[in-house]
């Protein structure tokens, strides 16, 4: 049997815009090879010309959930805000993540044919988007933040957190939410994002006029300033701003953390 995962198909999807079950038949029928399948899909006149799946899909929903010691999140796409916040749409997603929780990320095909129907009733250009789940190291403790807008999930966060209670992990999902930091620590963030950053930086403060010499001290603390927008561990508390995340944690150590906004 051909070797490919979920992951797999949704690529497959994106990249041809044919349906969940044409693509997974694809990779079948080509020993799990993209580049064949993508091919076989266009001589076979599968890959869309589908004036529907090229419009854009930015709106959408975000569930998450915590059983016992297993977290996941799944993002279902939609072009409209009318549709996003239909029961269909939102039930669909549930449904999703509950098979994802269930069996794993690979289980989002056992709902494929729901999510093309759905296409076909809704008449837009409906996708997976992001699906993540994983399980918690033993001694770990989870939490799942999703916050609301007019009544749908549209921001997603997932916490595990190792020495710490239900209440630290919670507050450092809401932090997550409304700050959204893209690393942990600022030892994380990329050598080619720092790099890229500093030269930006360099830039601008040179434009602004500033003292050559000066300049490298300057950048260092817009560069502090960089990381402290980006690096979770380099922030204040979104609730108390006096309150450093560090501190929050008061010996607990978060493990990892994804997040998952519509339009991101």
């Amino acid at each position: 049997m051909a070797d490919f995962t979920a992951k797999d198909v949704q690529a497959l999807r994106q990249s041809t815009g044919a349906g969940m079950m044409d693509a997974k038949k694809a990779l079948v029928e080509n020993d799990g090879d993209a580049e064949a399948a993508a091919q076989w899909l266009r001589e076979k006149g599968i890959a869309k010309s589908a004036s529907r799946s090229d419009r854009e899909n930015s709106e959408g929903v975000v569930v998450a959930r915590v059983d016992g010691q297993t977290a996941a999140v799944v993002e279902l796409k939609c072009e409209t805000d009318f549709v996003a916040k239909s029961d269909q749409f939102g039930n669909l997603a549930e449904r999703i993540l509950v098979s994802v929780l269930a069996n794993g990320e690979d289980a989002v095909t056992e709902t494929a044919k729901e999510l093309e129907d759905l296409k076909i009733t809704l008449k837009e250009n409906i996708d997976l988007g992001r699906v993540i789940r994983f399980d918690a190291e033993p001694g770990s403790v989870l939490d799942a933040y999703v916050h609301q807008q007019n009544g749908r999930g549209v921001n997603a966060v997932l916490v595990e957190i190792s020495e710490g209670t239900y209440e630290t992990a919670h507050d450092v999902a809401l932090h997550i939410a409304s700050s959204r930091p893209r690393y942990l620590t600022r030892d994380e963030v990329p050598s080619e994002v720092v790099a890229s950053e500093r030269e930006t930086l360099e830039n601008i403060t040179r434009n602004e006029g500033k003292p050559e010499q000066a300049i490298q001290k300057i950048v260092d603390g817009r560069m502090d300033g960089f990381f402290r927008d980006n690096a979770l561990l380099e922030q204040k508390f979104v609730k108390d701003e006096k309150v450093a995340i560090v501190d929050l944690l008061a010996g607990s150590t978060i493990r990892r953390f994804i997040q998952v906004e519509i339009g991101s």
